[in-house]
Protein backbone atom coordinates (compact mmCIF):
# COMPACT_ATOMS: atom_id res chain seq x y z
CA UNK A 1 0.00 0.00 0.00
CA UNK A 2 1.36 3.33 -0.58
CA UNK A 3 1.51 6.10 1.62
CA UNK A 4 2.17 8.81 -0.78
CA UNK A 5 5.09 9.95 -2.38
CA UNK A 6 7.64 12.86 -1.48
CA UNK A 7 11.43 13.37 -1.86
CA UNK A 8 13.68 12.02 0.96
CA UNK A 9 16.90 13.96 1.47
CA UNK A 10 19.75 12.54 2.48
CA UNK A 11 20.51 11.62 6.31
CA UNK A 12 22.88 11.49 8.56
CA UNK A 13 22.64 8.23 11.39
CA UNK A 14 24.85 8.80 14.07
CA UNK A 15 24.04 5.69 16.13
CA UNK A 16 23.30 5.29 19.38
CA UNK A 17 23.77 8.07 21.88
CA UNK A 18 22.30 9.65 25.21
CA UNK A 19 19.36 12.27 25.54
CA UNK A 20 21.89 14.92 25.61
CA UNK A 21 23.48 15.37 22.20
CA UNK A 22 23.56 19.25 21.56
CA UNK A 23 27.42 18.81 21.22
CA UNK A 24 27.56 16.61 17.91
CA UNK A 25 25.01 19.07 16.08
CA UNK A 26 26.26 20.10 12.60
CA UNK A 27 26.21 23.25 12.57
CA UNK A 28 23.74 25.26 10.86
CA UNK A 29 24.69 27.19 7.08
CA UNK A 30 24.28 31.64 7.81
CA UNK A 31 21.74 30.91 10.50
CA UNK A 32 20.45 34.22 12.20
CA UNK A 33 18.51 34.04 15.12
CA UNK A 34 17.02 31.78 18.17
CA UNK A 35 15.74 28.39 17.23
CA UNK A 36 12.22 27.57 18.41
CA UNK A 37 10.14 24.35 19.31
CA UNK A 38 9.36 22.44 15.95
CA UNK A 39 5.39 22.25 15.29
CA UNK A 40 3.14 20.53 13.19
CA UNK A 41 4.62 16.81 13.72
CA UNK A 42 4.18 14.04 11.98
CA UNK A 43 5.19 10.21 11.68
CA UNK A 44 4.38 7.86 8.65
CA UNK A 45 2.51 11.15 7.07
CA UNK A 46 -0.03 10.65 9.82
CA UNK A 47 -0.37 13.16 12.68
CA UNK A 48 2.02 12.27 16.24
CA UNK A 49 0.08 11.02 18.32
CA UNK A 50 1.25 12.55 22.09
CA UNK A 51 -1.05 10.09 23.90
CA UNK A 52 1.31 7.28 25.59
CA UNK A 53 -2.23 5.29 25.79
CA UNK A 54 -3.44 5.48 22.11
CA UNK A 55 0.28 5.09 19.85
CA UNK A 56 0.08 5.21 16.23
CA UNK A 57 0.53 2.13 14.58
CA UNK A 58 2.52 2.26 11.62
CA UNK A 59 5.12 0.48 9.66
CA UNK A 60 9.12 0.45 10.13
CA UNK A 61 10.77 -2.23 8.23
CA UNK A 62 11.54 0.48 5.68
CA UNK A 63 12.26 3.18 8.19
CA UNK A 64 10.20 5.51 9.33
CA UNK A 65 9.50 8.72 7.73
CA UNK A 66 9.25 11.46 11.08
CA UNK A 67 8.62 15.22 10.35
CA UNK A 68 8.50 18.77 12.03
CA UNK A 69 8.65 22.52 11.19
CA UNK A 70 11.62 23.81 12.66
CA UNK A 71 11.49 27.49 13.69
CA UNK A 72 13.94 30.81 14.54
CA UNK A 73 13.49 33.90 15.95
CA UNK A 74 14.55 37.01 13.95
CA UNK A 75 15.51 35.63 11.08
CA UNK A 76 17.95 37.26 8.81
CA UNK A 77 18.25 36.61 5.01
CA UNK A 78 17.94 33.10 3.93
CA UNK A 79 18.58 31.77 7.58
CA UNK A 80 18.91 28.29 7.56
CA UNK A 81 18.79 25.47 10.69
CA UNK A 82 19.03 21.53 10.95
CA UNK A 83 16.66 19.11 12.64
CA UNK A 84 17.49 16.75 15.34
CA UNK A 85 15.13 13.72 15.46
CA UNK A 86 15.73 11.10 18.43
CA UNK A 87 13.79 7.92 19.14
CA UNK A 88 13.65 5.48 21.60
CA UNK A 89 11.79 2.28 23.14
CA UNK A 90 9.19 3.04 25.67
CA UNK A 91 10.81 0.66 27.83
CA UNK A 92 14.71 1.73 27.50
CA UNK A 93 14.92 5.27 27.31
CA UNK A 94 18.46 5.12 27.10
CA UNK A 95 18.55 3.32 23.47
CA UNK A 96 18.29 6.38 22.05
CA UNK A 97 18.96 6.74 17.82
CA UNK A 98 19.07 10.05 17.07
CA UNK A 99 19.28 11.56 12.94
CA UNK A 100 20.11 14.85 12.28
CA UNK A 101 18.64 16.67 9.03
CA UNK A 102 20.86 19.55 7.83
CA UNK A 103 20.58 22.97 5.99
CA UNK A 104 16.44 22.99 5.84
CA UNK A 105 14.26 26.31 5.77
CA UNK A 106 12.26 27.26 9.01
CA UNK A 107 8.72 27.38 8.35
CA UNK A 108 8.99 24.71 6.02
CA UNK A 109 8.67 20.69 7.42
CA UNK A 110 11.90 18.95 7.62
CA UNK A 111 10.86 15.46 6.61
CA UNK A 112 13.74 12.48 7.95
CA UNK A 113 14.42 8.60 8.25
CA UNK A 114 14.29 6.79 10.96
CA UNK A 115 16.32 3.55 10.40
CA UNK A 116 14.57 0.80 10.56
CA UNK A 117 17.17 -0.60 12.88
CA UNK A 118 15.87 1.45 15.66
CA UNK A 119 12.34 -0.66 15.64
CA UNK A 120 11.53 -4.15 16.72
CA UNK A 121 7.80 -4.92 15.11
CA UNK A 122 5.04 -4.47 17.78
CA UNK A 123 6.93 -2.77 20.73
CA UNK A 124 6.40 0.85 20.91
CA UNK A 125 8.99 3.99 20.58
CA UNK A 126 8.81 7.73 21.37
CA UNK A 127 10.35 10.13 19.47
CA UNK A 128 10.61 13.73 19.48
CA UNK A 129 12.28 16.76 17.30
CA UNK A 130 14.85 19.79 18.21
CA UNK A 131 15.31 23.04 15.85
CA UNK A 132 19.26 23.71 15.71
CA UNK A 133 20.75 26.94 14.81
CA UNK A 134 25.23 26.50 15.35
CA UNK A 135 25.79 25.91 18.80
CA UNK A 136 21.94 26.96 20.09
CA UNK A 137 19.15 24.34 20.29
CA UNK A 138 15.66 24.79 21.09
CA UNK A 139 13.15 23.06 23.65
CA UNK A 140 12.35 19.43 22.57
CA UNK A 141 8.92 18.97 21.06
CA UNK A 142 6.26 16.95 22.46
CA UNK A 143 6.87 13.29 22.71
CA UNK A 144 4.89 11.21 20.23
CA UNK A 145 4.54 7.80 20.76
CA UNK A 146 4.55 4.82 17.95
CA UNK A 147 4.10 1.53 17.66
CA UNK A 148 6.00 -0.57 15.07
CA UNK A 149 3.82 -2.79 13.04
CA UNK A 150 5.00 -4.01 9.99
CA UNK A 151 3.57 -7.32 10.05
CA UNK A 152 -0.12 -8.02 8.03
CA UNK A 153 -2.88 -9.54 9.31
CA UNK A 154 -1.86 -13.26 9.12
CA UNK A 155 -5.50 -14.58 7.65
CA UNK A 156 -8.14 -13.30 4.86
CA UNK A 157 -11.33 -12.02 5.66
CA UNK A 158 -13.98 -14.23 5.69
CA UNK A 159 -17.33 -12.67 3.64
CA UNK A 160 -20.62 -14.21 3.85
CA UNK A 161 -24.31 -12.77 2.07
CA UNK A 162 -27.23 -13.42 3.50
CA UNK A 163 -29.18 -12.57 0.96
CA UNK A 164 -27.00 -13.40 -2.25
CA UNK A 165 -25.64 -16.75 -1.98
CA UNK A 166 -22.44 -17.94 -3.19
CA UNK A 167 -22.24 -19.49 -6.85
CA UNK A 168 -25.16 -19.39 -8.03
CA UNK A 169 -28.09 -17.18 -9.93
CA UNK A 170 -30.15 -14.76 -7.93
CA UNK A 171 -32.95 -12.18 -8.47
CA UNK A 172 -31.89 -8.94 -8.21
CA UNK A 173 -33.70 -5.76 -7.46
CA UNK A 174 -32.25 -5.41 -3.75
CA UNK A 175 -28.83 -4.41 -2.25
CA UNK A 176 -25.93 -7.26 -0.97
CA UNK A 177 -25.98 -7.78 2.15
CA UNK A 178 -22.74 -8.82 3.20
CA UNK A 179 -20.86 -9.78 6.41
CA UNK A 180 -17.30 -9.20 6.34
CA UNK A 181 -15.39 -11.11 8.98
CA UNK A 182 -11.55 -10.71 10.33
CA UNK A 183 -11.09 -13.98 10.32
CA UNK A 184 -9.71 -14.40 13.93
CA UNK A 185 -7.22 -12.02 13.27
CA UNK A 186 -7.39 -9.70 16.37
CA UNK A 187 -5.80 -6.78 15.42
CA UNK A 188 -7.86 -6.05 12.00
CA UNK A 189 -9.01 -2.54 12.43
CA UNK A 190 -11.58 -2.41 9.37
CA UNK A 191 -11.89 -3.29 5.89
CA UNK A 192 -11.25 -2.33 2.21
CA UNK A 193 -13.37 -3.88 -0.51
CA UNK A 194 -14.07 -3.46 -4.49
CA UNK A 195 -16.03 -4.53 -7.06
CA UNK A 196 -12.70 -4.66 -8.90
CA UNK A 197 -9.79 -6.69 -7.89
CA UNK A 198 -7.68 -3.57 -8.11
CA UNK A 199 -8.15 -1.89 -5.13
CA UNK A 200 -7.66 1.63 -4.69
CA UNK A 201 -4.44 2.69 -2.76
CA UNK A 202 -3.97 4.54 0.25
CA UNK A 203 -2.50 7.78 0.13
CA UNK A 204 -1.24 11.48 1.87
CA UNK A 205 -2.01 14.45 0.25
CA UNK A 206 1.18 17.36 0.92
CA UNK A 207 -0.12 21.06 1.38
CA UNK A 208 1.16 24.29 1.72
CA UNK A 209 4.97 24.02 3.36
CA UNK A 210 5.30 20.62 3.47
CA UNK A 211 2.42 19.80 5.63
CA UNK A 212 1.00 16.58 5.30
CA UNK A 213 -2.97 16.38 4.86
CA UNK A 214 -3.54 12.77 6.38
CA UNK A 215 -6.13 10.94 5.26
CA UNK A 216 -9.11 8.59 7.16
CA UNK A 217 -9.64 5.85 4.79
CA UNK A 218 -12.57 4.95 6.97
CA UNK A 219 -14.48 8.80 6.15
CA UNK A 220 -14.53 7.22 1.85
CA UNK A 221 -17.40 4.52 2.70
CA UNK A 222 -17.59 3.74 -0.88
CA UNK A 223 -14.71 1.50 -0.67
CA UNK A 224 -13.27 1.05 3.25
CA UNK A 225 -15.23 0.62 6.55
CA UNK A 226 -14.00 0.32 10.32
CA UNK A 227 -14.89 -2.97 12.33
CA UNK A 228 -17.38 -2.89 14.99
CA UNK A 229 -14.06 -3.39 17.19
CA UNK A 230 -10.40 -4.06 17.28
CA UNK A 231 -10.23 -7.24 15.47
CA UNK A 232 -14.17 -7.91 14.80
CA UNK A 233 -16.54 -7.45 11.65
CA UNK A 234 -19.02 -5.10 9.75
CA UNK A 235 -21.84 -5.41 7.81
CA UNK A 236 -22.27 -3.92 4.35
CA UNK A 237 -25.14 -3.10 1.92
CA UNK A 238 -23.64 -2.70 -1.65
CA UNK A 239 -25.44 -1.80 -4.79
CA UNK A 240 -23.79 -4.47 -7.74
CA UNK A 241 -21.83 -2.67 -10.24
CA UNK A 242 -24.27 -3.70 -13.24
CA UNK A 243 -27.58 -5.05 -13.27
CA UNK A 244 -26.84 -8.55 -13.99
CA UNK A 245 -24.37 -11.16 -14.39
CA UNK A 246 -21.11 -12.42 -12.65
CA UNK A 247 -20.58 -10.23 -9.84
CA UNK A 248 -17.27 -10.30 -7.63
CA UNK A 249 -16.73 -7.99 -4.37
CA UNK A 250 -13.06 -8.45 -3.15
CA UNK A 251 -12.44 -7.77 0.27
CA UNK A 252 -8.85 -7.43 2.51
CA UNK A 253 -8.86 -6.41 5.67
CA UNK A 254 -6.38 -3.97 7.30
CA UNK A 255 -4.63 -3.63 10.93
CA UNK A 256 -4.19 -0.16 12.73
CA UNK A 257 -1.11 0.46 10.17
CA UNK A 258 -2.63 0.17 7.01
CA UNK A 259 -1.19 -3.10 6.47
CA UNK A 260 -3.43 -5.49 4.29
CA UNK A 261 -4.27 -8.75 4.56
CA UNK A 262 -4.51 -11.19 1.70
CA UNK A 263 -7.02 -10.60 -0.51
CA UNK A 264 -10.81 -12.57 -0.45
CA UNK A 265 -13.31 -12.93 -3.32
CA UNK A 266 -17.24 -13.99 -3.12
CA UNK A 267 -18.82 -14.16 -6.14
CA UNK A 268 -22.47 -14.84 -7.44
CA UNK A 269 -24.66 -13.90 -10.08
CA UNK A 270 -27.96 -11.72 -10.64
CA UNK A 271 -30.31 -13.03 -13.31
CA UNK A 272 -31.80 -10.15 -15.53
CA UNK A 273 -34.26 -7.59 -14.94
CA UNK A 274 -33.91 -5.18 -17.61
CA UNK A 275 -37.24 -2.69 -18.69
CA UNK A 276 -39.13 -3.31 -22.08
CA UNK A 277 -39.25 -1.05 -24.50
CA UNK A 278 -42.04 -0.76 -27.06
CA UNK A 279 -42.46 1.86 -29.43
CA UNK A 280 -46.25 2.73 -30.14
CA UNK A 281 -45.69 1.70 -34.22
CA UNK A 282 -43.79 -1.71 -35.28
CA UNK A 283 -41.43 -0.11 -37.21
CA UNK A 284 -41.17 3.64 -37.09
CA UNK A 285 -40.28 5.49 -40.11
CA UNK A 286 -37.04 8.07 -40.40
CA UNK A 287 -37.58 11.21 -39.10
CA UNK A 288 -40.93 10.64 -37.57
CA UNK A 289 -41.51 11.21 -33.86
CA UNK A 290 -42.50 8.13 -32.06
CA UNK A 291 -43.49 7.65 -28.92
CA UNK A 292 -42.17 4.62 -26.97
CA UNK A 293 -43.51 3.20 -23.60
CA UNK A 294 -41.06 1.79 -20.81
CA UNK A 295 -41.94 -0.73 -18.14
CA UNK A 296 -40.38 -2.08 -15.22
CA UNK A 297 -39.23 -5.77 -15.08
CA UNK A 298 -42.13 -6.79 -12.28
CA UNK A 299 -39.74 -8.27 -9.78
CA UNK A 300 -37.76 -4.96 -9.58
CA UNK A 301 -41.11 -3.32 -9.22
CA UNK A 302 -42.44 -5.31 -6.83
CA UNK A 303 -39.33 -4.72 -4.34
CA UNK A 304 -38.74 -1.23 -4.45
CA UNK A 305 -40.40 1.20 -7.02
CA UNK A 306 -38.86 2.42 -9.67
CA UNK A 307 -38.14 6.33 -9.63
CA UNK A 308 -36.92 7.04 -12.90
CA UNK A 309 -35.41 5.37 -16.53
CA UNK A 310 -32.17 6.61 -18.06
CA UNK A 311 -32.44 6.69 -22.02
CA UNK A 312 -29.61 7.08 -24.08
CA UNK A 313 -29.99 7.08 -27.78
CA UNK A 314 -27.19 5.99 -30.58
CA UNK A 315 -26.92 6.46 -34.36
CA UNK A 316 -28.95 9.30 -34.39
CA UNK A 317 -28.15 13.27 -35.52
CA UNK A 318 -27.49 14.19 -31.78
CA UNK A 319 -27.11 11.58 -29.48
CA UNK A 320 -28.03 12.05 -25.67
CA UNK A 321 -28.44 10.78 -22.39
CA UNK A 322 -31.49 11.47 -20.08
CA UNK A 323 -33.86 10.81 -17.42
CA UNK A 324 -37.60 9.72 -18.03
CA UNK A 325 -39.78 9.89 -14.58
CA UNK A 326 -42.65 7.38 -14.79
CA UNK A 327 -46.09 7.29 -13.46
CA UNK A 328 -47.48 5.44 -10.11
CA UNK A 329 -47.34 1.82 -11.89
CA UNK A 330 -43.96 2.34 -12.95
CA UNK A 331 -44.40 2.71 -16.72
CA UNK A 332 -43.48 6.00 -18.73
CA UNK A 333 -43.89 7.36 -21.82
CA UNK A 334 -40.92 9.33 -24.19
CA UNK A 335 -41.06 10.72 -27.82
CA UNK A 336 -37.95 10.35 -30.29
CA UNK A 337 -37.26 11.49 -33.67
CA UNK A 338 -35.19 9.05 -35.25
CA UNK A 339 -32.98 10.48 -37.38
CA UNK A 340 -29.76 7.85 -38.01
CA UNK A 341 -29.03 7.99 -41.78
CA UNK A 342 -28.60 3.87 -41.01
CA UNK A 343 -30.74 3.07 -37.84
CA UNK A 344 -31.13 4.09 -34.42
CA UNK A 345 -30.71 2.23 -31.07
CA UNK A 346 -32.06 3.23 -27.79
CA UNK A 347 -30.48 1.82 -24.07
CA UNK A 348 -32.72 2.04 -21.27
CA UNK A 349 -32.03 1.15 -17.54
CA UNK A 350 -34.69 1.73 -15.02
CA UNK A 351 -33.26 2.70 -11.36
CA UNK A 352 -35.51 1.54 -8.20
CA UNK A 353 -35.72 3.71 -4.83
CA UNK A 354 -33.38 1.67 -3.06
CA UNK A 355 -30.45 2.25 -5.67
CA UNK A 356 -31.53 -0.72 -7.71
CA UNK A 357 -30.16 0.14 -11.74
CA UNK A 358 -31.01 -2.45 -13.69
CA UNK A 359 -29.50 -4.28 -16.75
CA UNK A 360 -30.07 -2.54 -19.64
CA UNK A 361 -32.76 -3.20 -22.72
CA UNK A 362 -31.69 -2.51 -26.02
CA UNK A 363 -34.44 -1.61 -28.63
CA UNK A 364 -32.97 -0.75 -32.13
CA UNK A 365 -34.20 -0.34 -36.18
CA UNK A 366 -32.07 0.06 -38.98
CA UNK A 367 -32.81 2.49 -42.03
CA UNK A 368 -31.45 2.23 -45.63
CA UNK A 369 -31.84 6.26 -46.67
CA UNK A 370 -29.58 6.25 -49.60
CA UNK A 371 -30.88 7.22 -53.40
CA UNK A 372 -32.25 4.75 -55.55
CA UNK A 373 -30.60 5.31 -58.98
CA UNK A 374 -31.57 4.37 -62.37
CA UNK A 375 -30.35 4.76 -65.68
CA UNK A 376 -31.29 3.39 -69.37
CA UNK A 377 -28.04 4.15 -71.14
CA UNK A 378 -25.94 3.15 -68.20
CA UNK A 379 -27.60 0.28 -66.66
CA UNK A 380 -26.65 -0.49 -63.24
CA UNK A 381 -23.28 -3.34 -62.94
CA UNK A 382 -23.50 -3.18 -66.43
CA UNK A 383 -22.46 -1.85 -69.72
CA UNK A 384 -23.54 0.69 -72.72
CA UNK A 385 -23.26 4.15 -74.22
CA UNK A 386 -19.94 4.88 -75.04
CA UNK A 387 -17.16 8.20 -75.24
CA UNK A 388 -19.76 11.15 -75.76
CA UNK A 389 -22.95 9.56 -75.59
CA UNK A 390 -24.98 10.91 -73.29
CA UNK A 391 -26.88 9.19 -70.32
CA UNK A 392 -29.68 10.78 -67.80
CA UNK A 393 -29.40 9.26 -64.59
CA UNK A 394 -32.66 9.15 -62.10
CA UNK A 395 -32.60 9.83 -58.67
CA UNK A 396 -35.74 8.85 -56.45
CA UNK A 397 -36.07 8.71 -52.29
CA UNK A 398 -36.46 5.89 -49.96
CA UNK A 399 -37.13 8.34 -46.99
CA UNK A 400 -39.49 11.55 -46.53
CA UNK A 401 -38.60 15.08 -47.05
CA UNK A 402 -35.72 15.03 -49.57
CA UNK A 403 -34.72 18.24 -50.98
CA UNK A 404 -31.66 17.70 -52.95
CA UNK A 405 -28.62 15.31 -54.20
CA UNK A 406 -25.51 15.90 -53.80
CA UNK A 407 -23.25 13.70 -56.30
CA UNK A 408 -19.83 13.13 -58.16
CA UNK A 409 -18.34 10.42 -60.56
CA UNK A 410 -15.26 9.06 -59.76
CA UNK A 411 -14.87 10.56 -56.20
CA UNK A 412 -14.33 13.88 -58.58
CA UNK A 413 -13.97 17.28 -57.49
CA UNK A 414 -15.52 19.18 -57.00
CA UNK A 415 -18.93 17.81 -55.22
CA UNK A 416 -22.43 18.35 -57.37
CA UNK A 417 -25.45 19.83 -55.75
CA UNK A 418 -29.15 19.61 -57.87
CA UNK A 419 -32.61 20.66 -56.00
CA UNK A 420 -35.22 17.76 -55.99
CA UNK A 421 -38.44 18.14 -57.46
CA UNK A 422 -41.56 18.72 -55.83
CA UNK A 423 -42.14 14.19 -55.61
CA UNK A 424 -38.53 15.02 -54.24
CA UNK A 425 -36.83 13.40 -57.04
CA UNK A 426 -33.90 14.37 -59.77
CA UNK A 427 -31.68 13.45 -62.51
CA UNK A 428 -28.52 13.81 -63.73
CA UNK A 429 -27.52 14.86 -67.63
CA UNK A 430 -23.86 13.45 -67.67
CA UNK A 431 -21.68 12.43 -71.02
CA UNK A 432 -18.66 10.32 -70.51
CA UNK A 433 -15.58 11.45 -72.40
CA UNK A 434 -14.12 8.24 -72.58
CA UNK A 435 -14.58 4.69 -71.95
CA UNK A 436 -14.05 2.65 -68.85
CA UNK A 437 -15.44 1.77 -65.21
CA UNK A 438 -17.24 4.31 -63.81
CA UNK A 439 -18.78 4.72 -59.86
CA UNK A 440 -21.52 7.48 -59.71
CA UNK A 441 -21.95 8.56 -55.67
CA UNK A 442 -24.78 10.11 -54.81
CA UNK A 443 -26.62 11.06 -51.20
CA UNK A 444 -29.89 13.33 -50.18
CA UNK A 445 -30.59 16.39 -47.97
CA UNK A 446 -33.56 16.53 -45.87
CA UNK A 447 -35.34 20.13 -45.25
CA UNK A 448 -33.49 19.66 -42.11
CA UNK A 449 -30.04 19.21 -43.06
CA UNK A 450 -29.39 15.77 -42.93
CA UNK A 451 -26.89 14.55 -45.91
CA UNK A 452 -28.28 10.83 -45.70
CA UNK A 453 -26.64 7.48 -46.69
CA UNK A 454 -24.43 7.71 -49.70
CA UNK A 455 -25.03 4.95 -52.72
CA UNK A 456 -22.56 4.17 -54.93
CA UNK A 457 -23.50 3.24 -58.70
CA UNK A 458 -21.13 1.45 -60.90
CA UNK A 459 -21.31 0.79 -64.83
CA UNK A 460 -18.82 0.46 -67.86
CA UNK A 461 -18.74 2.68 -71.08
CA UNK A 462 -18.02 1.41 -73.88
Amino acid sequence: MSFGARPRAVLATLGTLSLALAAVASPASAAGGTPTTPTQLFNGYRHCSTDVDRPSYLRTSEGLVVEGIPGITDTIGNSQADMRYQVWPITDPTQVTTVNRSRVSPGFEAPATLPATAFEDGQTYVWRAQTVAGSAASDWSALCYVTADSTRPAKAPTITSANYPPDVWNKGGEPVEFTLSSGGVDDVEGFEFSWQQDLPVIGTNIGDYGVPQPVDPYSTTKYFKRADTLGGSVTLSLVPPTGSGPMTLWVRSLDRAYNGSAISSYSFFVSSAAPTVTPAVPKPEFGDPTVFTLRPDPRLQAKSPVVNYSVRTLGGQNDKTFKVAPEADGTATVEITLDGVSGENLEVTSESANGWVSDATWWGIGYDTSPTVVSDTYPENGSGGGAGVPGTFTLTPKVKDVVSYTYTFNNGDPEVTVPADDQHNASIDWTPATDGWYDLTVYGTTRSGIELAPYDYYFTVN
